[in-house]
């Protein structure tokens, strides 16, 4: 096990570095204030350096709210906002060298019940596609895990380099900014008739939405996607 001073006091820390491009991205992003005590904790448990970007969000930041809300990227987690790192993905209390996400760390959300996470050492083994160490996506517009062939740090780039304009084009309908930027960061929207169904696909602006909590988005399209398939998508996060 490292200690929470190795994890934290190296000598080339990430976050200047993206520091620097949250303030030159061109997405709309708002940085949370961290709870740096749950920070901490969350560096330990993951065993990761401040030298890597997920390091540098848990230790310096509260997580990350981009495009008006849309997308909820986790980090140390700040107190009424969003949960930490710790808690989506349900660390123990207390470092576990044993422990470890069985399927994945979740490392965003967003409000239509996407789930990013970031694959563990064996993702064939949980149903997951991509390499080990490389993002996925729970999309849910097929309730089906995308491979995403990027590791953690080139998606937080990509992320704010404006990636998700393309990637979640048959997502988003007329008027999603405002109703994603109206929404506590505890909550997501419910489109109905599904995301999934054929008459969101053939017109996604004529769906109806309204803002309920994000557990009942994630929830919905865990219990279908199981009753679909031979298996459900497993953990998407706790919130």
């Amino acid at each position: 096990m490292r200690e929470i001073d190795e994890l934290a006091g190296v000598d080339d820390p990430a976050w200047p570095e993206l520091e620097g491009m949250l303030a030159a991205s061109s997405v709309p992003v708002e940085l949370l204030p961290a709870d740096r005590e749950e920070g901490r904790r969350c560096l330990v448990q993951m065993q990761v350096t401040a030298r890597s970007v997920l390091g540098a969000l848990a230790l310096n930041t509260g997580g990350l709210l981009l495009d008006d809300g849309w997308l909820r990227v986790f980090g140390g987690g700040s107190t009424g906002t969003l949960p930490s790192l710790g808690q989506v993905n349900g660390f123990p209390a207390a470092f576990d060298p044993g422990w470890n996400p069985a399927s994945g760390l979740v490392v965003g959300h967003d409000v239509v019940g996407g789930v990013f996470a970031l694959n563990g050492h064996d993702p064939a083994a949980t149903g997951r596609p991509g390499a080990p160490g490389q993002m996925t996506y729970f999309a849910p517009d097929t309730l089906a895990w995308e491979a995403l062939e990027m590791g953690h740090s080139v998606w937080v780039t990509w992320v704010l380099s404006g990636g998700l304009e393309a990637f979640c084009d048959g997502l988003r309908w007329p008027g999603w900014r405002e109703e994603a930027a109206a929404l506590a960061p505890s909550q997501g929207i419910a489109v109905f008739p599904f995301l999934w169904s054929e008459e969101a696909h053939a017109d996604l602006a004529a769906t109806s939405r309204r803002a309920v909590p994000m557990r009942e988005v994630l929830g919905v399209a865990a219990d279908v996607a199981g009753q679909m398939g031979p298996c459900g998508p497993g953990f998407l996060g706790e919130v």
